[in-house]
């Protein structure tokens, strides 16, 4: 594999649907050249397949989680503004039961999400917490 095969996989990474004209405008060779290189790339398998990405794919919040919060007296509107407040928190919902609040939290990284379920581990009126990453998500 040259760099023009390398430059192709990049392209094509970036824009999947990219047509062969537009493919070889940006990597400055004929349609034919790309063609060519393509199927090459196919046959070989170094290319094993094409694939769709969703907009959950690409969310700015691939780490996800629930914290399910314990709150101390009468504290429970003054976190509930606290936690709508933090930009990690995507929704906070009041329930019954063992658990007084469930956050939804969504942050770029592990380490992130860490450092906001320490933050709010640290805030007044919350006496314990547990916490569930959301591993995957179906509908229907």
């Amino acid at each position: 594999m040259d760099d023009l095969d390398k430059a192709l996989i990049v392209a094509l990474q970036r824009d999947g649907r990219a047509s062969l004209s537009e493919l070889a405008h940006d990597l400055k060779v004929t349609r034919a050249t790309v063609r060519a290189r393509l199927e090459k790339l196919r046959d070989s398998g170094e290319i094993a397949g094409f694939t769709v990405l969703t907009r959950a794919d690409v969310s700015p919040h691939p780490v996800r989680g629930l914290m399910m919060l314990g709150i101390e007296g009468r504290g429970t509107e003054r976190v509930m503004r606290a936690l709508a407040a933090m930009p990690e928190v995507q929704a906070v919902h009041s329930t019954n039961g063992t658990w007084d609040l469930i956050a939804e939290i969504g942050t770029p990284t592990l380490v992130e999400l860490d450092n906001t379920l320490f933050r709010i581990r640290r805030m007044d009126g919350v006496t314990r917490s547990e916490t569930n990453l959301l591993l995957s998500t179906r509908r229907g």
